[in-house]
């Protein structure tokens, strides 16, 4: 497993990625967010279901904050997964707004045909979501793509056939090389990664993941076909790392080779008469 200490660095590319950064609410702290992306391009945020989770699901103000989302939210009859979407949503607008200093109510959420969010009118910007447990996980990239996945570091997957439904026979090969008390935790690091990857270039689960495969994680990670050989170039970074000392997450990075959007604020990357129309449904749905 590979522990941020601080910035890790991209060996090959010598680009560098910030480690994760803990938010607690919508207090913030937004600078460490907005400086993580100045500096790399990208950010990957966590939080605890319960900072983002409104004493009331039923208050008033969630209307205007969910936007479209709310309609399916108030369909969800389950108290755990409403309580998950509302949070995960709400963090996730959140980032989003602290990086383009712009107001929740005004940025609107979307979905690709396979479920992936994006932000309307914003193509500047991709995003990733992902929960387990109690984490929320919300990554975020001006480069180009990104894609996050988060389990439990001591998941149990090691003898209930995972292997053979979601690893390569190189990967097979590899584990069996591993000690037994870390097979289970090298395991887990490669579903997350997969997940990564596949949320990334939104496949999600529909790309099977005995089609490709990563390597140990003591090299620069890369993506690696069946039997082993290279499968991508440097435009792919990938990274992972132990979260609250519970969580294993990986992050998949994709830069586009379009150059870094330095400029992320709303009102210089959305044209005006989007931002006044987007604004002015944020105002129609709250007084709906």
């Amino acid at each position: 497993m590979v522990i941020f200490p601080g910035p890790v660095a991209n060996p090959a590319t010598e680009q560098g990625f910030a480690r994760p950064v803990r938010v607690t609410g919508p207090e913030g702290p937004w600078e460490q967010v907005r400086d993580a992306v100045r500096e790399y391009g990208s950010v990957v945020v966590h939080a605890q279901l319960d900072d983002w989770l409104p004493a009331d699901l039923d208050a008033p103000e969630l209307r205007p904050l969910l936007g479209r989302d709310y309609a399916r939210f108030s369909a969800m009859t389950h108290y755990q997964i409403r309580s998950r979407f509302v949070a995960s949503r709400l963090l996730l607008k959140h980032v989003a707004c602290a990086v383009i200093e712009a107001s929740p109510q005004s940025v609107e959420l979307a979905y690709k045909p396979g479920g992936r969010p994006y932000l309307r009118g914003l193509d500047q910007i991709d995003i990733s979501l992902s929960h387990t447990d109690t984490l929320l996980l919300v990554g975020l990239t001006r480069k180009g793509w990104i894609g996050v996945d988060a389990e439990l570091r001591d998941r149990p997957m090691l003898g209930l056939g995972t292997e053979n439904q979601v690893c390569t026979p190189h990967e097979r090969k590899a584990l069996a090389q591993i000690a037994d008390e870390r097979r289970n935790g090298a395991l887990v690091r490669l579903w997350t990664l997969k997940e990564a990857y596949s949320k990334a270039i939104g496949q999600g689960m529909r790309f099977r993941f005995t089609e490709f495969g990563f390597g140990p994680q003591e090299r620069r990670v890369q993506v690696l076909r069946p039997d082993g050989s290279r499968g991508t170039g440097d435009e792919w970074t990938f990274h992972t790392c132990l979260v609250d000392r519970r969580y294993t997450v990986s992050v998949a990075l994709f830069d586009a080779g379009f150059g870094d959007t330095s400029d992320t604020a709303a009102s210089t990357m959305l044209d005006a008469g989007l931002m006044e129309a987007l604004a002015n449904t944020g105002q129609d749905e709250a007084q709906a």
